[in-house]
């Protein structure tokens, strides 16, 4: 199998976008790249509900930002931030099959000691998941906020952007 070296960031938008809400993490993904440039040393990554197979696409990046819908059990617009260890707590009670998809691979990465150095989750609580393939206004009303937050975490980890306009 050919081995393609990947970056050593990676920024994932998770979530099921036929959903509503449930796909927050994608669209803020999406927004991202309609506003930055990004170095070849990140790649910003749709992985809607891949689970699993997400493995190959995150496997030896050394920074993991995911970008969610979390059902933190707050308020909706509720808005997370989890880091490693937290990382794993918060994945353990989800439901959903990206969650427990993005919950494995972690896992697994772990095991096979090729566990990602530092991980982050940025998330909200969702107002409605029901089908529909827009975010609800309030929803996407935090989709710029988001964005910022990831800016300033790849700014963290010495990630140089630039804006497209």
């Amino acid at each position: 199998m050919n081995e393609m070296q990947t970056p050593p960031v990676t920024v994932l938008g998770i979530g099921n976008i036929v959903l509503q809400d449930e796909g927050f993490g994608v669209r803020v993904a999406e927004a991202l790249q309609e506003a930055y440039r990004f170095p070849e040393t990140v790649q910003v990554l749709d992985g809607g509900t891949l689970g699993m197979e997400l493995l190959r696409f995150v496997t030896g990046t050394e920074k993991l930002l995911i970008l969610d819908a979390v059902k933190g059990g707050g308020q909706p617009g509720s808005q997370y931030r989890f880091d490693d260890d937290a990382v794993m707590l918060h994945f353990q009670d989800k439901l959903s099959s990206h969650e427990i998809g993005i919950q494995d691979v972690l896992a697994l990465l772990t095991v096979t000691g090729k566990k990602i150095p530092e991980v982050v989750v940025l998330g909200a609580e969702p107002f409605v998941m029901e089908a529909g393939t827009e975010l609800t206004s309030r929803m996407a009303g935090l989709v710029p906020k988001f964005v910022q937050q990831s800016v300033t975490e790849l700014k963290r980890w010495g990630v140089k952007l630039e804006a497209k306009n």
